[in-house]
């Protein structure tokens, strides 16, 4: 919610502002209101509030002095003037520092509902693009920049940070309304519609995981999907990974599909024995104990409460043996080395990657005992691209589409790179950019609604994505 405060001398005129609008439809909460406006500066410096209504002429000091003192201290505040003045000097004074609208009072009902959508529509851009710089900064290592962006990281000597990464089930923010963390130790940057990140700072003995777990998923209808809790840093260098074990730690869901908190806890030793198993039985072409094998590597996962980073620990491991002992036979498959974000944009979850291995070993027994026959298959191949291309902003996995068009997983990966010359996700990802470039290029929507309407929900994949295939950022690329 964007906190608003009401300044006016008279309190008429207050109530007037408080009933004009539908505050929280908009994502608006009032959290104070003041006839004094030496009160209303004092309120301000402690709680630095998003949005302040104020009239331009009152006793003590103006409305445009408010602005001016703000504006001095550095403080983020936006501004709208509320005043019973329609001189053009007024209003040229008070958009000169910055404020968002100026309007007459009493407000004029009829004008109230365009105004609110708006100056919601104005945060919205604002978040967005505070939330792309601060990532950036964040990720880059660019301390300075930070440091421009936020006061969150100034004074932090013998503080530590631990961060957490949240999941929704939607687009509800619901979650904004925990306020149990301290504002001023708590750095909240939105990754997406449904994917929130929260930098906490304080010291070692900290300890607030069950009063998290109890305002989390007590409450009926929550919309709360995942919590993933980094390790401890006591540098603020070190946020970049703490950032990543946080991610993976609420990517547990994946492999276990069971809402939680989950920590961040390593357990390659656990598994590292399994894929040396795998290893062994493929380069000795032992067919059935390795599909028997991969098929419960899920009861496996969820025995031992294992995580993402051990997903992909599993994934990379096989593919190398796979390739490395079977490379002619699976030269055209999707067997790439991945990343975390790249095995959850691929695979729906963890039994899905499983299926797909499986599909793999059956087919190298299959080639290895007798000739496969493909059958005539373009039609349902071509029938599967057009419907890829008219549906690439849902989610799209290889299992679900062989299925509806009649082709083995397999087999679709051989001619996605025989007939186009790529494979399936690169297709994917090259027709979501394509149509990204387009949207930045030709529309206002804002990174994070472009990410969404190509078929990125979590916007942070997307702009390493972006990156990757066309050299700069989203926000680069829209302003060259």
């Amino acid at each position: 919610m964007h906190s608003v405060i009401i300044i006016d001398d008279e309190p008429w005129a207050i109530r007037g502002i408080r009933n004009a609008f539908q505050w929280e439809k908009y994502g608006f909460e009032i959290i104070g209101q003041f006839t004094s406006v030496h009160k209303a500066l004092a309120f301000i410096d402690e709680t630095c509030p998003d949005l302040v209504f104020t009239d331009i002429r009152m006793p003590e000091v103006s409305g445009l002095d408010l602005m001016r003192i703000t504006k001095e201290k550095g403080l983020d505040v936006e501004f709208v003037v509320v005043s019973g003045f329609a001189e053009f000097a007024y209003a040229q004074e008070a958009l000169r520092y910055g404020a968002l609208d100026y309007c007459l009072k009493p407000l004029d009902i009829e004008m109230a509902a365009p105004l609110i959508e708006k100056l919601a529509l104005h945060f919205a851009k604002k978040r967005s693009m505070r939330n792309h710089l601060i990532l950036e900064a964040l990720t880059s290592g660019d301390k300075s920049e930070l440091n421009r962006l936020t006061p969150f990281f100034e004074h932090s000597s013998g503080d530590y940070f631990r961060v957490l990464i949240l999941y929704t089930n939607s687009d509800h923010k619901a979650h904004q309304d925990f306020t149990f963390f301290d504002r001023r130790h708590t750095l909240k940057v939105e990754l997406g519609s449904r994917k929130t990140l929260y930098i906490l700072k304080g010291d070692h003995s900290s300890d607030w995981k069950d009063e998290w777990h109890r305002s989390v998923f007590t409450e009926a209808g929550s919309p709360i999907k995942a919590v993933g809790i980094s390790s401890m840093a006591v540098n603020y260098d070190q946020i970049a990974k703490l950032i990543k074990e946080a991610d993976l730690a609420a990517s547990h869901i994946f492999v276990h599909e069971e809402n939680g908190i989950f920590e961040y806890e390593p357990k390659l030793t656990v598994v590292k024995p399994l894929a040396d198993g795998i290893a062994s039985l493929m380069q000795e072409n032992r067919f059935d104990e390795m599909a028997d094998l991969v098929e419960r590597l899920v009861l496996f996962y969820k025995q031992h409460q294992l995580g993402m980073g051990e997903v992909v620990y599993i994934w990379n491991q096989l593919v190398s043996v796979l390739v490395g002992t079977y490379y002619e036979e699976l030269r055209d498959m999707e067997l790439d080395f991945l990343n975390y974000s790249e095995l959850k944009e691929r695979f729906e979850n963890f039994e899905s990657l499983c299926s797909f291995l499986h599909d793999i070993v059956r087919y190298i027994k299959q080639l290895n005992s007798q000739p496969v026959h493909e059958g005539d298959i373009n039609a349902h191949f071509n029938q599967m691209v057009k419907y890829i291309d008219n549906h690439y902003q849902t989610k799209l996995y290889l299992k679900d589409l062989s299925v509806k068009f009649f082709i083995n997983q397999v087999y679709c990966c051989q001619l996605f790179k025989k007939n186009l010359g790529k494979t399936f996700s690169e297709y994917v990802t090259e027709l979501r950019i394509k149509k990204a470039c387009e949207l930045l290029k030709h529309t206002e929507f804002s990174i994070e609604e472009v990410a969404t309407k190509v078929g990125f929900v979590d916007y942070y994949y997307f702009n390493k994505v972006f990156k990757k295939q066309c050299g700069v950022t989203p926000a680069k690329f829209r302003k060259s």
